[in-house]
């Protein structure tokens, strides 16, 4: 599934250090502004953006989709969606199985604005959530910094890889090299976090990521053993704490229907559009890490 943006974004020349940066896009304007202080002027600047991107999709997604009459048809809906996507895709089993080092280096660098800042755009929705809910996505959170060990923490984790394969290590280094498809995965938990206006989209759109994880990381784990890169455990350590995050989200999910009801629908429009966006996102960094390396697919 792709999703029509208003910029195109030129693919980078090269795929170490010496890489071109690309042109702005509304995507990377979008990323700066949610990651700085916002004024008035650039708060419509963001509201703007979000208009002619994300609120036109999530209504096309809420119209479109399956009924959804309660939380177990919901959790139905996540468990076909999750099995269809652990049949894997041609993405996932090129990098896992055929990828070289450079070619595996570029869809870490591309992914390297997640890494580094992972789960920090989620702490808005925290507030929107009633008590119950709050802890559950809290115990998620606390892993995801390491419950306060740096050397823990999932964001430190990505800095070693990024090291290994010299690359830079501070988010800075990667703002200009990032594509759109990228940006929008990043951009869109900071809408679901602060603008939606439901937050259950926020919610079926983290139980979906935390119950997908472990199954899409397994391709970047046989990577690393196949390519011997050391600095494998970002992905390794969520092989195994996702999990554990999966079952606190459902947790989280059920705790805010006791306390204020659902609309398990809204679950369903987040968990795919999170799919859709991450699906783009991965598929688009290995095609263009193929084509970097001259090993474009046929």
């Amino acid at each position: 599934m792709t999703f029509a943006t208003s910029t195109t974004v030129p693919t980078p020349r090269t795929v170490g250090a010496e890489q071109e940066p690309e042109p702005q896009s509304v995507h990377r304007e979008l990323f700066r502004h949610n990651r700085g202080l916002l004024d008035s002027r650039l708060l419509a600047r963001v509201e703007e953006i979000e208009r002619g991107w994300i609120v036109p999709l999530v209504d096309s997604l809420d119209s479109t989709g399956e009924p959804v009459p309660d939380r177990a048809a919901w959790q139905r809906l996540l468990d076909g969606l999750l099995a269809d996507e652990r049949a894997g895709s041609p993405s996932g089993e090129y990098l896992a199985d055929h990828a070289d080092r450079e070619e595996f280096t570029f869809v870490v660098r591309e992914f390297a604005l997640d890494g580094l800042t992972e789960a920090q755009n989620f702490f808005p929705a925290v507030p929107r959530l009633p008590i119950k809910a709050q802890m559950a996505v809290m115990r998620v959170l606390i892993d995801e910094f390491g419950c306060g060990n740096l050397q823990q923490a999932h964001s430190q984790l990505y800095r070693l890889l990024l090291a290994e394969l010299d690359l830079p290590q501070e988010p800075e280094g990667f703002l200009d090299t990032t594509g759109d498809e990228t940006f929008q995965f990043l951009n869109v938990f900071y809408w679901l976090t602060q603008r939606a206006p439901h937050v259950e989209y926020f919610l079926g759109a983290l139980a979906y990521l935390e119950a997908s994880i472990p199954d899409a990381f397994t391709h970047q784990a046989r990577a690393c053993e196949r390519l011997g890169i050391r600095q494998g455990r970002y992905y390794t350590e969520h092989l195994h704490i996702d999990t554990f995050h999966m079952q606190e989200m459902q947790l989280a999910i059920k705790e805010y229907e006791t306390a204020r009801g659902l609309d398990p629908a809204r679950l369903w429009t987040g968990a795919r559009l999170l799919s859709a966006l991450i699906g783009d996102a991965f598929d688009a960094a290995v095609a263009r890490a193929r084509e970097l390396a001259g090993r474009a697919a046929a």
